[in-house]
């Protein structure tokens, strides 16, 4: 990209490598001064990929008085008060914490941080086996060293324990470690000037900061909402000529790739209010300049899959899901969170404005929708990946070419490619459908075809309203639309029958009159057999 001045910082999590190296920085040190001037001991939670890091390296950077790294962002004028002394920092990583090697190696892995930190402050501390006197002499004799009170940031606090999420006897033994750790932050308040710490969750609050009460939680702060992550404002003041040139590369205009990009991307909230894009993802998008699920993959999409596979959940379970305020402050402990609370810590939901209660849960954008759909999808087949890679091929192809039979020949092997203890009716008693109006099995095959689409990254929406109904589902690809309607025939009833109500309803309901030259087809699916027994074209 010749046009452009600055570089995609892709993957890069330091300050001071950003600005020096004529990359891009999106400016958030507005928001790190009005933090620093308010309070001095602080929580922050937001999901992996979101800007943690950098945040905290930014706060490294103005504590020591690093000016040159300023000049021309709002924390300039800030650094040059008369009043203005930098401070030693302390800045831990628990990223940096072997996990998966067993708890003592844990132990022996934070200690060595510790002892990392202390040689690059210049700063003699014993040679003790536990972590939180090495944490007590690494903060006190920092102080004596430069007389002055320390900064402390720690980034991904809850790492070692999310890493035990499927061992909670483990588990529990890391939180109980880590809670003797930190709580050296509040023994020893008298030394230190200011201290964050970042995190995804708060699964471990209850055992790690009933010992540090004195944090204030800024998680759901307005102030702090975009903090991290790229404002639809930002995107456009900070990258215009990626846009523009990512525009002329897609062969549309600027305006209808932001739009697209909204769509894929947008939607991130932390207060029910303000949007935002995940900057990993739009790095990402435009380093490749195609739409890819880039925040989803990585080693955590096997964590949740093994976890949404465990709780029998579908994707549909999820949209605009009531909670209340204080589900929001506190939702809930590894151990005891509900699905809700879970999917929401780690990022896969996000807040939206409540209409019958405080606030909402959904997914963010198409990109973690569509990803969370494939997740779901493998764990509904016998064979995963292969039995998932076979009826997606044949599905974009059906698609692609228009032929229907095709299209109709996958979605068979789609259902026939599901376990049989899948279809069970206590498995399906699981699923939340009392938002419909027809039976909880009716609604499990037609969240299966849905979810399998968005699998797919095909545009797929179901209940879609008309002036006179909800078609059952809504497809988009490459421009054409086909509109869908599903019935189910169950012992004693006829499928052709079925099909033919399909197909006459999405006429008499006038859901296709939206979409010229939609393809229009009613299926029926035999109970019994569990195949697609009859449709209409």
């Amino acid at each position: 990209m010749d046009k452009q001045q600055k570089k995609l910082p892709e993957g890069i999590q330091t300050f001071e490598k950003i600005i020096n190296e004529g990359y891009i920085y999106v400016d958030k040190t507005r928001m790190l001064v009005n933090l620093i001037e308010k309070g001095n001991v602080y929580f922050l939670a937001r999901p992996r990929r979101f800007g943690k890091s950098l945040t905290l390296s930014t706060l490294e950077a103005m504590f020591q008085g690093r000016k040159e790294l300023f000049k021309g962002l709002y924390a300039e004028e800030w650094l040059n008060r008369p009043d203005f002394k930098p401070s030693p920092v302390i800045r831990l990583s628990l990223n940096k914490v072997t996990t998966r090697q067993g708890f003592d190696n844990i132990t022996i892995s934070l200690n060595d941080h510790i002892l990392e930190i202390a040689k690059l402050l210049k700063v003699e501390i014993s040679n003790s086996n536990i972590s939180g006197v090495l944490f007590k002499e690494l903060i006190i004799n920092t102080f004596e060293k430069y007389n002055e009170k320390v900064v402390i940031l720690i980034d991904e606090y809850d790492k070692p324990y999310i890493d035990y999420i499927d061992d909670l006897v483990e588990a529990e033994k890391v939180r109980e470690l880590l809670a003797n750790f930190y709580v050296q932050v509040k023994a020893n308040d008298e030394y230190t000037r200011f201290v964050l710490l970042t995190g995804i969750s708060k699964f471990a609050k209850l055992g790690v900061f009933s010992k540090l009460n004195n944090l204030t939680d800024i998680s759901l702060r307005n102030e702090y909402a975009a903090l991290c992550g790229i404002t639809h404002e930002e995107l456009l003041q900070n990258f215009p000529d990626y846009l523009e040139l990512t525009a002329e590369k897609m062969k549309i205009t600027t305006d209808e790739l932001i739009a697209k990009m909204e769509d894929f991307y947008d939607g991130f909230s932390f207060n029910g209010a303000v949007k935002l894009y995940n900057p990993y993802s739009i790095l990402r998008f435009f380093g490749d300049g195609f739409f890819g699920n880039y925040w989803f993959d990585g080693g955590t999409s096997q964590m949740i899959a093994t976890y949404l596979k465990d709780k029998n959940i579908m994707v549909e379970q999820f949209r605009s899901y009531p909670v209340s305020l204080e589900f929001v402050q506190n939702p809930g402990e590894i151990d005891s969170a509900p699905i809700e609370g879970f999917l929401y810590q780690c990022g896969f939901l996000t807040l939206r404005e409540g209409i019958t209660s405080d606030f909402s849960l959904d997914y963010p954008n198409r990109e973690v929708l569509n990803a969370m759909s494939r997740l779901v999808s493998n764990n509904l087949l016998t064979r995963r990946d292969k039995d998932f890679l076979r009826c997606y091929t044949d599905t974009i192809n059906a698609l692609y070419t228009l032929n229907y039979e095709k299209l109709i020949s996958a979605l068979n092997r789609l259902l026939a490619s599901i376990p049989y203890e899948d279809y069970r009716q206590e498995a399906e008693d699981n699923i939340i459908y009392n938002a419909y109006t027809f039976s909880p099995k009716e609604w499990f095959y037609r969240a299966t075809i849905l979810t399998f689409f968005r699998g797919c990254g095909i545009v797929a929406i179901a209940e879609m309203h008309t002036n006179r109904g909800r078609a059952d589902l809504v497809l988009n690809y490459k421009g054409k639309i086909w509109v869908i309607e599903i019935k189910v025939a169950y012992k004693g009833e006829n499928p052709a029958a079925k099909a033919d109500e399909a197909y006459r309803q999405i006429f008499e309901k006038s859901y296709a009159k939206p979409y010229p030259n939609a393809i229009c087809i009613g299926i029926a699916i035999d109970d019994e057999m569990r195949q697609i027994a009859e449709y209409r074209m």
